[in-house]
């Protein structure tokens, strides 16, 4: 009952596309709702590609519903599609379906490898080297593993890359603590929106063969790529392109999911994982494991087939899907630019260039005698900044805290999905709230 002095709370804390007023991209609703409904599947309302797409995944599962449980791994013939989708992007490479596993979002994924791969007791638990700043589904699943978190820092004056040396520095320290066995890498990166370079993940690829590492690559924004000169490269294309050595000895997870990219589908849980080198008796074990959740949600793997399987040049609906899919990575870019510009405006902030993914991480400057109050609430300093923002604008950011940074700096996590409209409006009154907070503490 408070008067605020806000009419609205805008959250900007989390990845939700829809939920920040997204469109979803007709053709992939059109299947699902094909799927969910095939009485539909005699409607002219429903363009002919999306109602071969229906059929063949309908086919795929038991009494032609979605109603029914899959294979552990997933429904066959959208394994298949991920396998093609796989193929195609890394340029012929090729990926066999019995390799892919179907997943409820990526994170169901991620857990489940950790789950593998953790062992050990003492000085010889598994160890798992995650990037600092890092997205917490990492430090939560080691967490509830009881698995040892290795942090490994990105460089943030050198724009978030990932330095060699800095793998090494981590790998040699923990080495006197647990037994470090898997590396993760989000890329593009989140909360930090960097994109790797080729030569960056070659050098990683080189490093964990060496140290025997099992690699994680995250890879769910492999979509959106907004800065002039990056690209994304899939881990598993430059490790087929560095030779059989790499390719045949060094173990890999890559994930991507319905969630993020142009989708924005997060609610359908959709998502899945390919895994190379895996010794056969370890495969027999992770398909036991998966087989004790039954199966991923059977719609949300229907919303994968139709993100790896497209409307293609010739159907129907191939011209309002790309119409669609530009519209929204070309907007996300614009959020990107107008983002990082707007910051690197406002005394006291500074954003670094938003390569890539849904988020800014800018890095704010704190004056003493706020860290003093902080410290007098018993809180770390950013989630003062805040929690005081959120109070005086309305505006909910996630304190940089919850991601890990450098001791002694300190950031926050925006979302940069927000309609064009409604992210100006953020921007200022962020702008205007830091300069009345350095006012006021300085």
């Amino acid at each position: 009952g408070i008067k605020k002095p806000f009419t609205e709370v805008i959250k900007a804390n989390i990845g939700d596309a829809h939920a920040m007023g997204q469109r979803p991209i007709t053709f992939l609703r059109q299947v699902v709702a094909l799927c969910t409904y095939p009485n539909l599947l005699d409607s002219p309302s429903f363009p002919e590609d999306a109602k071969k797409r229906a059929r063949r995944i309908l086919q795929g599962c038991g009494g032609n519903s979605l109603g029914s449980y899959s294979a552990s791994q997933g429904i066959n013939c959208i394994r298949e599609d991920v396998a093609s989708y796989i193929e195609r992007r890394d340029g012929g490479v090729p990926a066999d379906p019995d390799n892919i596993y179907l997943t409820t979002g990526a994170s169901d994924g991620i857990a489940t490898i950790l789950k593998i791969l953790v062992s050990g007791g003492g000085k010889s638990r598994t160890g798992v080297m995650i990037p600092i700043p890092q997205y917490p589904l990492y430090s939560a699943a080691i967490s509830e593993l009881d698995a040892i978190q290795v942090n490994y820092y990105l460089d943030e004056e050198n724009c978030w890359a990932l330095d060699v040396n800095e793998l090494r520095r981590s790998l040699n320290e923990a080495k006197a603590y647990c037994n470090p066995k898997v590396l993760c890498i989000i890329n593009p990166g989140n909360p930090t929106g960097q994109v790797q370079s080729r030569k960056c993940i070659e050098d990683v690829i080189h490093f964990a063969w060496e140290e025997k590492l099992f690699l994680l690559a995250d890879e769910v924004y492999q979509d959106n790529v907004y800065s002039e000169g990056c690209q994304f490269h899939s881990f598993k294309k430059i490790l087929y392109e560095m030779g059989p050595e790499y390719y045949n000895n060094v173990e890999l997870a890559s994930f991507h999911s319905t969630s993020k990219g142009y989708m924005g589908e997060c609610g359908y849980r959709g998502g899945y994982m390919e895994v190379i080198n895996l010794h056969p008796e370890i495969k027999g074990q992770l398909v036991k494991l998966l087989s004790v959740r039954l199966c991923p949600p059977v719609s949300g793997q229907a919303a994968m087939d139709i993100v790896v399987n497209p409307p293609i040049p010739g159907e129907e609906s191939y011209s309002q899907f790309i119409k669609e899919k530009e519209s929204v990575l070309n907007n996300l870019a614009k959020k990107a630019k107008l983002t990082e510009d707007m910051f690197n405006k406002v005394p006291g902030i500074h954003c670094n260039p938003l390569q890539g993914a849904m988020y800014a991480f800018p890095r704010i400057f704190i004056p003493s005698k706020a860290i003093e109050e902080a410290k007098a609430h018993k809180m770390a300093p950013d989630m003062f900044y805040c929690m005081k923002l959120l109070e005086e604008t309305g505006i909910c950011v996630v304190p940089g805290s919850g991601f890990g940074q450098r001791e002694g700096s300190y950031h926050f996590r925006m979302t940069i999905l927000p309609p064009v409209e409604k992210l100006k409006i953020l921007l200022e009154k962020v702008k205007d709230f830091h300069i009345k907070f350095l006012e006021k503490y300085a």
